[in-house]
């Protein structure tokens, strides 16, 4: 009968083009996400190549992250650094306090502000305990990733890793420990705000 192969609201239903020996091969063109057109085993070879041209573009591009933070000019980086700093001190001594405001900006976006507190933060007593994500900037490919997350525009703190650590009297006392992104974060705006806070104590 012609109804037996309607669906509901008198559609056909579905064939697949394939005989019961085919089957499997169907179903795998089926719900494969491979392109159409060509023959499985060329699509798989397609797929397949796609595969590894993706992991190679992931090593050169982990290689070249690791290769910039080696080379960089860190003479340089904490010049530019100190030349703003200079200037908001300069800024806070004489009460200009929208030009302070200004230069605290520029030196937070700065690159070279950027490279200074994760290098900081990298190198300094606790770079080798990791917050509540388990996160340790331990390579320079990590280093320089670091360094191109800190926007304030993305940026959102996380919890802190509560630890406790054994006092003289028995006692228990709680630790909190930021993630490496956070204590960079504390860092590249301690850069802009040490300056203020010398010179305002220095005037006092």
């Amino acid at each position: 009968m012609a109804d037996s192969d309607a669906g509901i609201g008198g559609r056909k239903k579905r064939k697949l083009h394939c005989n019961d020996a085919d089957t499997d091969l169907c179903l795998i063109t089926k719900v494969s996400p491979l392109p159409t057109g060509l023959p499985l085993r060329e699509n798989l070879k397609n797929f397949i190549q796609g595969e590894k041209q993706m992991v190679i573009s992931k090593e050169i591009s982990a290689s070249s992250d690791g290769a910039q933070w080696q080379s960089i000019d860190w003479k340089s980086v904490e010049a530019h650094v100190l030349k703003l700093q200079m200037r908001i001190a300069k800024a806070t001594r004489e009460k200009k306090y929208g030009k302070v405001k200004s230069l605290q900006w520029l030196l937070t976006h700065s690159r070279s502000a950027k490279l200074l507190a994760v290098k900081r933060v990298s190198q300094n007593k606790g770079s080798k305990t990791s917050g509540i994500d388990g996160v340790t900037w331990n390579t320079d490919v990590r280093r320089m990733k670091a360094v191109n997350q800190l926007s304030r525009k993305a940026y959102s703190a996380k919890p802190l890793k509560r630890i406790y650590i054994p006092k003289k009297n028995g006692k228990l006392r709680p630790l909190g420990i930021p993630c490496m992104i956070d204590r960079a974060q504390q860092a590249l705006h301690l850069l802009a705000l040490e300056p203020v806070s010398e010179t305002l104590a220095d005037l006092n």
